[in-house]
């Protein structure tokens, strides 16, 4: 179960809980977030995200900007998000370390980065729920085609 927390009108938290109960959302950014979940895990693009407030470093943030630009079905591998940003390649450690503070995950979609050669390294939700959630958008992409 993804369960997720708001502060002051957007998303703070969403972390992979396991063995908690379920409660109806109660404000209006988790309602939104209920509904973009739900066309997420239903395998379409669910488009923008809610209102986001994650809380971290000035690098983590930034990590998490260029995260956020990485499309639906696409992936993207540490050390390119580091050129991105105007970094070398050497500091993929590094952006890796920021995407494993990642407060919200699936609203700043860090399973989309993979490891240079394509292995699925690291994720806070575990290598086994980062690849159905890289399958799940990869069948959307299929059935675009």
């Amino acid at each position: 179960m993804l369960c997720i927390a708001e502060q002051n009108g957007a998303l703070a938290s969403a972390a992979f809980v396991d063995g908690a109960e379920g409660c109806a959302p109660s404000s209006p950014v988790l309602m939104e977030a209920g509904a973009w979940l739900d066309r997420y895990f239903a395998g379409c693009d669910p488009g923008p995200v809610p209102p986001l407030a994650p809380q971290g470093t000035a690098f983590q943030r930034a990590v998490w900007t260029a995260i956020s630009a990485v499309p639906y079905g696409e992936t993207i591998s540490y050390g390119s998000i580091a050129v991105r940003m105007g970094l070398s390649p050497r500091h993929a450690r590094a952006i890796g370390n920021a995407l494993h503070k990642n407060p919200l995950l699936l609203f700043i979609p860090c399973h989309r980065v993979i490891g240079r050669d394509g292995a699925l390294a690291g994720f806070a939700g575990g290598i086994a729920r980062k690849q159905k959630l890289l399958k799940l958008e990869q069948q959307k992409e299929d059935v675009q085609k």
